[in-house]
């Protein structure tokens, strides 16, 4: 999917998956340029703020594609986690 920034200039091919992405209920590409719009700033956002648009997505594509290994690792590991209800929590003497 396009995400049209203006008439020119755009963000291309950003995964459905990732656009939708939210956190604590709020898609985050879409609230981060909500935050960046040019009504809100009163100018144009910078080369720099882009940047940092496009490198969120990365961001989030990344941690997507690598969340079905991240699930395994943790079902792998569940079984032999230590159980820390077994220590004292008194203080050291």
């Amino acid at each position: 999917m396009d995400i049209h920034l203006n008439d020119r200039a755009y963000w291309s091919s950003i995964p459905s998956r990732v656009w939708s992405c939210s956190l604590g209920g709020y898609p985050v590409l879409k609230k981060r340029l909500s935050y960046h719009e040019q009504s809100i700033l009163d100018r144009p956002l910078t080369p720099e703020e882009v940047r940092e648009f496009r490198d969120i997505a990365r961001r989030i594509a990344a941690i997507l594609l690598i969340g079905p290994a991240l699930d395994a690792n943790y079902q792998a590991v569940t079984p032999i986690l230590f159980d820390w209800s077994t220590v004292s929590r008194k203080p050291s003497e």
